[in-house]
């Protein structure tokens, strides 16, 4: 048993507080020592602990008195376990507080000064992606924009261009920005085909998501049938496993390799030579790691581009640097082309 002086000062309360809950009948000690001072026992302190659970989700002194007397709804358990659910939600919105600090660090961290207004459309923005994705998930969306932001917009600039001149979505003249706009998505959020749906169902949905830097609904809407279009004819030779374990290669090293074989082209190489070779191999390498390394897949995947006109449509490589790359490819008889 503790005095009450004991009581208060572990419990972090004054013996005037103590003394009122007494006299309201709300605490009152079951012993006194031989000197009259109030004692409590262990169910007191287990009680007096849910006086202060229970203040502190707002309850009056007389909603307490009323929940745990006998007959009360409020047991010990049910306290314990009330709080910490209340513990929950404020963990949880701290949390995502800090998250939001530490990202717009991040951008200060970038050199990046945006107006005010920048700012609350960004914090309106990521206010609206929590209800979406995971701390996680939002850490590579807003972390991982800069590597495609640049190419992003001279994609848009060229989707916007067909779009004013009057290109059908549903013609093979858009193939090639839909997988533009598929291997962005991708080196963007990390391959993970399940966060590129999510993140077109959030962009179509809120509209608060949407700023000048970024696409307008009517392009997204343009480009989705194309890409829908894409992945109805990968669906055809790849399972949604197989889709989801392709990697993205950056548009950069497939935009070197078409120079590279350009150059040879102009200069008159010869696809059986060496340097015609190892260009080839250096384009199995690319499709290699698209694949995940797997050589099945790889077989697999350019099967489909082979057999679906949409997707030979809009392939890494145009048509005529693909024709080198397979002459060169049979003088080694690779499975590339077999």
């Amino acid at each position: 048993m503790l005095r009450i002086g004991e009581l208060a000062r572990h419990a972090g309360l004054t013996v005037r507080t103590l003394h009122h809950y007494d006299a309201i009948g709300l605490l009152k000690p079951s012993a006194r020592s031989e000197g009259g001072y109030r004692l409590y026992t262990q169910a007191e302190i287990a009680r007096l602990h849910g006086i202060q659970a229970l203040r502190h989700l707002g309850l009056s002194l007389d909603e307490i008195r009323g929940l745990l007397d006998e007959g009360g709804r409020a047991t010990l358990p049910a306290i314990v376990e009330q709080q910490i659910r209340s513990l929950d939600r404020q963990i949880e919105q701290a949390t995502q507080l800090r998250r939001l600090l530490a990202l717009l660090q991040d951008k200060f961290a970038a050199g990046e000064q945006p107006d005010t207004g920048d700012w609350l459309a960004t914090l309106r923005s990521m206010t609206t992606c929590d209800k979406y994705f995971s701390p996680d998930e939002l850490k590579l969306i807003f972390g991982n924009w800069s590597r495609v932001a640049e190419d992003f917009a001279e994609l848009m600039a060229d989707i916007c261009r067909s779009m004013e001149q009057g290109v059908v979505a549903d013609s093979l003249a858009v193939q090639p920005l839909a997988h533009r706009w598929m291997m962005l998505m991708s080196t963007w959020l990390g391959g993970d085909l399940d966060l590129m749906q999510r993140w077109g169902e959030m962009y179509k949905r809120e509209h608060a998501t949407h700023n000048s830097s970024g696409p307008s609904l009517a392009m997204v809407r343009y480009i989705e049938g194309p890409i829908d279009q894409r992945l109805q004819a990968l669906r055809r030779h790849l399972t949604w496993d197989e889709l989801r374990r392709l990697k993205p290669v950056p548009q950069h090293e497939w935009t070197a390799l078409e120079a590279a074989v350009r150059d040879a082209m102009q200069h008159a190489v010869a696809s059986s030579s060496e340097a015609a070779q190892t260009l080839h191999l250096r384009c199995v390498g690319l499709y290699d790691r698209m694949a995940d390394r797997d050589e099945a897949l790889r077989a697999r995947l350019l099967a489909a581009y082979a057999a679906e006109p949409v997707l030979a449509a809009g392939t890494p490589l145009p048509a005529d640097v693909q024709a080198y790359l397979h002459a060169a490819a049979h003088q080694l008889l690779d499975p590339l082309v077999a």
